[in-house]
């Protein structure tokens, strides 16, 4: 059977060591990490099954290091953080995390949440994959295989959550989607007042597609009732 190995990035020791400590007691194996640029060198040289990350790390944040592994890899990634404000843990989730937790933490919690993390990965590893088509509006290039997005030949750059939202409008033109229906369908979990997050993806989404220029031409709101896309 696989080992799972687990990379904790912290540059405070004592909290590298208690999180190792219980996780190794369910089992897995651990990677730890005191700064940014070692988080990403590890993902880079080995095979990590789950990132927990700290936010305020030496040479390279939390952030820029989920930007860099989001590049090549797609394991789940969980912001261990002392930043607790909604807006920290909105950015966490625009910028690839897949969860969220503050300090002062339950480690009993975070085992739990990497339990969850896991278990809906091997999930989506070992489920039959749905072919999806590349799609093509009024400039707009999706190639789902790729996860890549092109607007007028340029490429744009999204974020995994990004593009999913995005393929799921595209895909389904002219239909409306609350954000408690995107919710469910990109992240793959019950929705829970989250729609914050949801409007601060669109947000982002609109910026990256221009939309600034030209105001809604791929991407509506619908007020009161949710999103769609302009076919």
């Amino acid at each position: 059977m696989k080992r799972i190995t687990i990379l904790i990035a912290d540059d405070e020791v004592e909290i590298a060591d208690l999180v190792a400590l219980h996780l190794q007691k369910e089992g897995y194996h651990t990677i730890k990490a005191f700064d940014g640029k070692a988080a990403v060198q590890a993902v880079q040289t080995q095979a990590i099954d789950l990132a927990i990350l700290d936010i305020m790390m030496p040479g390279m944040d939390g952030y820029e290091v989920t930007r860099k592994i989001r590049e090549q890899h797609h394991l789940p990634i969980i912001f261990l953080s002392a930043k607790t404000s909604d807006m920290d843990k909105i950015t966490g989730l625009v910028m690839g995390a897949d969860d969220y937790m503050t300090k002062p933490f339950n480690p009993m919690e975070l085992v739990a949440r990497v339990n969850s993390q896991l278990r809906r990965s091997l999930q989506f590893s070992q489920s039959v994959p749905v072919q999806r088509s590349i799609l093509e509006k009024g400039g707009l290039i999706i190639t789902p295989d790729q996860h890549r997005v092109t607007l007028y030949g340029k490429p744009v750059e999204l974020t995994p959550k990004e593009f999913d939202i995005l393929y799921l409008l595209a895909s389904h033109p002219k239909q409306v989607f609350s954000a408690e229906n995107i919710f469910e369908q990109v992240w793959g979990e019950a929705y829970y007042e989250s729609g914050n997050t949801v409007m601060v993806h669109i947000r982002t989404l609109r910026k990256k597609l221009g939309e600034d220029v030209n105001k809604n031409k791929f991407i509506k709101t619908i007020w009161g009732v949710g999103y769609t896309f302009n076919d």
